[in-house]
């Protein structure tokens, strides 16, 4: 992020805009938009320009930008649609002390205007950093059809009433009193009776909250899927964007951490096969201390969180402390996978059975039915194998499976670094050691990738 975004306060400072051409007229439209003390410099201007000028919208100072014309702005546009002269305003300016924007010149500014979305005082801005301006537009039209016309009048009422508001506790009994104004309360007080009727309604809606008892604390056991943000469910973002506490494991994704809510406290309770851990009684301990104080505590688990995610132990906790719960599925690492390669998990005439295994357990190295899986045409997918990939390779082979039944190992699946190595049983340890992952691996055995995407080179690597 070369810029960082952030609103400016400018109720009652000057902003300076050097130019009275389309160009400026453009800034000006958006600029009058605000609170701020508008100032054009420029020689000549158009009638729109002047036409502001004369309703005393704007002051128009009828000449070439000079030094001291920036002083005390809080910014500047160059707008003059000539570039050496955009250039020697923007000098000027900055030897006043103000941040300049030259228009179209994303290089030598210091500052960029986002696409806006107006609902004053709700401002949604998007910016691309100039690598897209098609893309904001298009993100704006998509939020302008989204955000009801209503939005400002409800935020402009709300926010009127927010002193009233700090009676309630800060947290989550605040946060659910606005989202019943904002998102049910509200919008049917304006639709049945219009502005007049909403302020009743707030006050009506504060009462409520105040005689209601604290909510209970609770906890979600929440499926972040394989990595690719995309891939989780509608109900997990939600829960994501309501929690108070999200406990998280190594495996989920930084881009899904990005989707909490910024005053959620986030621990990271990361697990690695044969490596540090945060030990499994002291997960079940702040999931129960976070939600016995009255905290959303979402458990977010990479994955799906009954497949290899200690669900039961976690539940049991839980239920012994009597805190409330609900579990959230997600896609888990074997369905990605077998999605990367283009394959199905199962197929008539293959296998009509498909096998979860883990390469390890609590004693170690996980003993299996080998027979079974030895057969030609089986299938399995198998979680955390990749440090016992010579050991599956000795039971499998001892018990009869053939060295060039296909496995696929696929590291990071779903994720843009993804990558698939093919190889067979016979040269698995070889060629997982050849590959030296560095991100959690799942083993598709009995599968190898479709042609189509084993010739993709940048996913998939051959290990002679």
């Amino acid at each position: 992020m070369d810029h960082f975004p952030i609103f400016l306060a400018v109720e009652g400072r000057r902003i300076v805009v050097a130019g009275g051409g389309e160009t400026a007229l453009a800034k000006l439209r958006l600029l009058l938009k605000t609170t701020a003390r508008i100032t054009v410099v420029a020689e000549a201007a158009e009638p729109a320009v002047a036409a502001l000028a004369a309703e005393g919208r704007i002051a128009l100072i009828p000449r070439a930008f000079a030094p001291g014309d920036a002083l005390c702005a809080a910014l500047v546009y160059a707008a003059q649609d000539d570039a050496a002269e955009d250039a020697r305003v923007a000098r000027l300016a900055r030897a006043d002390g103000a941040l300049v924007n030259i228009v179209d010149n994303l290089g030598d500014s210091q500052f960029i205007t986002p696409a806006i979305v107006d609902r004053d005082p709700v401002t949604v801005a998007i910016g691309t950093e100039g690598a897209a301006p098609v893309l904001a537009r298009a993100i704006k039209a998509d939020l302008e059809a989204r955000l009801p016309a209503s939005l400002g009048l409800l935020a402009r009422i709300g926010k009127r009433f927010r002193a009233a508001a700090e009676a309630l506790p800060m947290g989550r009994k605040r946060r659910e009193f606005w989202a019943d104004y904002y998102f049910k309360d509200g919008p049917q007080a304006i639709d049945a009776e219009g502005e007049a009727g909403v302020e009743a309604t707030l006050a009506a809606l504060l009462g409520r909250h105040l005689a209601a008892a604290p909510a209970a604390g609770r906890v979600d056991l929440v499926g972040a899927g394989p990595g690719d943000p995309e891939l989780l469910t509608l109900k997990a973002r939600r829960l994501l964007d309501r929690a108070d506490v999200v406990i998280h494991d190594r495996l989920v994704a930084p881009a899904i951490l990005e989707l909490a809510r910024r005053e959620a406290v986030l621990i990271d309770a990361g697990k690695q096969g044969f490596g540090p851990a945060m030990a499994q009684a002291e997960i079940c301990a702040l999931m129960v201390q976070h939600a016995a104080a009255g905290a959303h505590v979402v458990r977010l688990k990479g994955g799906d969180p009954s497949v290899y995610g200690r669900l039961d132990e976690e539940v049991a906790a839980l239920d012994a402390a009597s805190i409330g719960w609900s579990v959230v599925p997600g896609v888990t690492a074997a369905s990605a996978a077998a999605a990367q390669i283009g394959q199905s998990l199962t197929q008539r005439d293959r296998n009509s059975a498909l096998r979860f295994l883990t390469g390890h357990d609590m004693n170690g190295f996980a003993e299996q039915d080998w027979r079974g899986l030895a057969r030609p045409g089986a299938v399995a997918a198998i979680y955390m194998g990749r440090r016992g990939a010579r050991f599956l390779q000795g039971r499998l082979m001892m018990h009869g499976a053939l060295p060039d039944t296909p496995v696929t190992a696929v590291e990071n699946a779903s994720r843009p670094e993804a990558r698939v190595i093919a190889t067979t049983l016979g040269r698995l340890p070889a060629d997982l050691e050849g590959a030296t992952p560095g991100a959690p691996v799942i083993l598709l055995y009995g599968l190898a990738p479709r042609a189509a995407q084993a010739a993709l080179p940048l996913l998939t690597e051959e290990f002679a």
